[in-house]
């Protein structure tokens, strides 16, 4: 018998599938709107990427992903919005798609992220829990080293707010809502699933 996928893996698969089907239904204009949406989130990404470039990779290269020890790769399942999922799928070659959903199908023996290949994460637009994760090590060598680093990553952490905390409208929200407004479900439409957020959204006045 071959061994069944886990259940991380069958929601992310279920997620994946949602948005890759909802976006077949729409046309060249509707997928170009969506993907202008997420301009300013895309922006913000490559900040953060810029700053581990310049700040951060010297740390964890070396110390966690050589020695194949990395804190943020060592579970098999992380953290994700169904926003990433839309996300990645607007801006990765269909190629890196399909890589994705064939690691979603295979059993998972190792102790790593499920999403972690040879060389590196299959994801083009990896998971904001993912970009935004320091483990405490990096940030204290990071931190130390640079007053001006630890304030620029606090001004990051603000900016990924305005993307996901659905106390104002949101992208994340946003993106949600388009689905489910084409008749998806999913349970990582944490801002429309999560009674934890969406009493935010209430005392808000968004709902």
């Amino acid at each position: 018998m071959i061994p069944a996928m886990n259940d991380y893996q069958q929601e992310q698969l279920a997620a994946f599938s949602i948005v890759r089907e909802g976006l077949s239904c729409m046309d060249g204009g509707q997928r170009r709107r969506l993907i202008e949406t997420t301009a300013d989130y895309m922006q913000f990404r490559r900040s953060v990427d810029d700053f581990h470039l310049r700040h951060v990779d010297a740390v964890c290269t070396p110390n966690c992903y050589r020695s194949r020890t990395s804190a943020c790769c060592s579970k098999d399942g992380i953290i994700t919005f169904f926003a990433d999922a839309v996300v990645d799928v607007l801006h990765a070659p269909e190629t890196r798609v399909d890589a994705l959903i064939r690691a979603l199908g295979r059993v998972n023996n190792g102790h790593r992220c499920v999403y972690l290949a040879d060389d590196g994460c299959m994801w083009t637009v990896r998971p904001v829990v993912c970009a935004m994760f320091l483990c405490d090590r990096a940030e204290k060598t990071v931190f130390a080293a640079s007053p001006e680093a630890s304030a620029q990553w606090e001004a990051l952490k603000a900016q990924e707010k305005r993307f996901k905390w659905p106390d104002r409208p949101v992208l994340f929200d946003h993106l949600e809502q388009v689905f489910l407004g084409l008749g998806y479900r999913s349970t990582l439409m944490h801002l429309n699933m999560s009674p934890g957020l969406l009493r935010v959204k209430r005392n808000a006045g968004l709902i």
